[in-house]
């Protein structure tokens, strides 16, 4: 039986034959459920996570009672900056996941970039 593929991940599968990340650059990847925002930094030579935030961890979650989603993703964007630049990491590669650029993925690439990373 034949598993239905969604244009998202039609989208997903051409971005990421064209980006990877190293530990010098690694890629900023992002997911958005209805509720929640993810973002992690990946060196795909290796296969791991370097940095990991998302709207639902301990450390985030208090902050963003009041917080709207967008805000709440600004907020994730700037921490995984922040997170990103304590270990060392200054720039990226950018990876949507089929997302479109708008909203609350365009939140997130604003506040790391206005943080200091460079993409």
């Amino acid at each position: 039986m034949a598993k239905h593929v969604t244009p998202r991940e039609k989208r997903r599968a051409r971005i990421r034959r064209k980006i990877s990340g190293t530990a010098a650059r690694p890629r900023l990847t992002i997911y958005k459920s209805l509720k929640h925002m993810y973002a992690q930094l990946v060196d795909d030579t290796t296969g791991t996570t370097l940095v990991s935030v998302a709207t639902n961890a301990k450390a985030l979650k208090a902050e963003l009672k009041d917080d709207d989603k967008t805000a709440a993703a600004k907020r994730v964007g700037a921490a995984l900056a922040k997170a990103a630049m304590a270990q060392g990491i200054e720039a990226v590669v950018f990876d949507r996941n089929g997302f479109d650029y708008h909203g609350r993925v365009e939140a997130v690439a604003a506040a790391a970039r206005e943080a200091g990373l460079k993409f």
